[in-house]
Formats: C-alpha cells, structure tokens, sequence
C-alpha cells in the first residue's frame, strides 16, 4: 500500500504533521506513508491560462498514484483551516485527483473536541461533485489538547490512543481493498477529471 498523508495546515509548528509523522513511522510495515505539504500552493485564482502551479501538478500526480490519501486537519473557527480549503480547491480546478479515491480523516486541536467539526466539514467538501472522493465511513480519529499529546520523539503518549488509531488504521486498510473491489467491478465510466464551471467548456 502506497498512501499519500497531507498535512491540512500551513503552519510551521503543526501537532498534525507531528500525527502523521508518527504514523508514517509507526505503521510503516504496513504502508508506505509520504507526507506532502500544503504550504507551498499559493492561496486558489483561477488562473487566466487556466493551468494550475507546478506545485498543484505535483501534488496531484501523487494523489492519483497513491493506493489512498490521510488528512489531518486541525479546526478553526469550527472548520478546516483556509490553506486546506485552498488546496482543496485547485485539485478539484484542475486534475480532480480525488475522484473515488479512499480517504482517511484524522485531526489534531489544542482544545479538547480535537477537530471533530472541522472533520465534519472535511467530510463534506470532499463528498462534494468536484471531489467525489471515497471518505472512510464511521471512524474518526480525534487528537485533543494535542499540545500535550506526543513526547519529545513525536510519539503518542496515550497508549488507549496509540491502540484506537491502530484499529482506525486497520479499518482504513481494509476498506481501501473493499474500494478497489467495487470499482474493479463497477467501474466510474462517467468521471471526467478534466472539469471547468463554466458552461459549455
């Protein structure tokens, strides 16, 4: 399994990338895990050439490629941070990586809801028709007072925590072969990754 782990902040300091890093480590005889950034893709324009940046293609090649996708997201103000958004609106401009492509949501916060709304809304924007992703149902992973949460190494310190992510892991797993099957089977004729708002186009 090759998955692609996308960090949902643009910040420096981020107890979501310091997730996904450590899953990448500790689940690492299981799948190849690749952290990929979002802090480099410029705030979405549509561009008047309508080409997305290199750093959107990049990004993009590597979603299509992977067996999967992990976000983790932090939560303002009730919702995903503005840089997810951004990012998640030049894929859906552009190369639509995501469609039927299965997706884990985790999410860290420093309050103590973890997230839980802002993996809420995460749900629904990539449930949109501009996505179409496949999002795991009925498992959420939820890191609160998440400044508190990992040692010094980047690890975990809640063992009962360390044990649920695994399960969630395990499920995600499982359903990545569960998608593959129904898709082998029934096939997306209609998905057209080449997309425009405008009519006519």
């Amino acid at each position: 399994m090759k998955f692609v782990a996308i960090v949902g902040s643009n910040a420096d300091i981020s107890t979501n990338r310091t997730l996904l890093k450590f899953m990448q480590k500790h689940f690492a005889d299981q799948a190849d895990i690749e952290i990929c950034e979002i802090m480099d893709l410029p705030a979405f324009n549509e561009p008047e050439d309508r080409k997305a940046p290199d750093a959107v293609s990049i990004l993009a090649k590597k979603v299509q490629e992977s067996d999967g996708v992990i976000i983790s997201t932090p939560e303002y103000d009730h919702s995903i941070p503005a840089a997810l958004k951004s990012a998640l609106e030049w894929l859906s401009y552009s190369y639509r990586p995501f469609i039927d492509k299965p997706v884990m949501i985790t999410g860290c916060s420093h309050g103590v809801l973890g997230s839980s709304r802002a993996q809420a809304h995460l749900r629904q924007i990539l449930d949109s028709p501009e996505l179409k992703a496949r999002i795991m149902p009925s498992s959420e992973f939820l890191v609160g007072h998440s400044l508190q949460a990992f040692d010094a190494s980047g690890s975990l310190i809640d063992q009962a925590k360390v044990a649920e992510l695994e399960d969630c892991f395990a499920e995600f797993l499982v359903f990545v072969q569960m998608t593959k099957e129904l898709l082998r089977q029934h096939p997306n004729t209609k998905a057209h990754r080449q997309f425009s708002w405008k009519e006519g186009e």
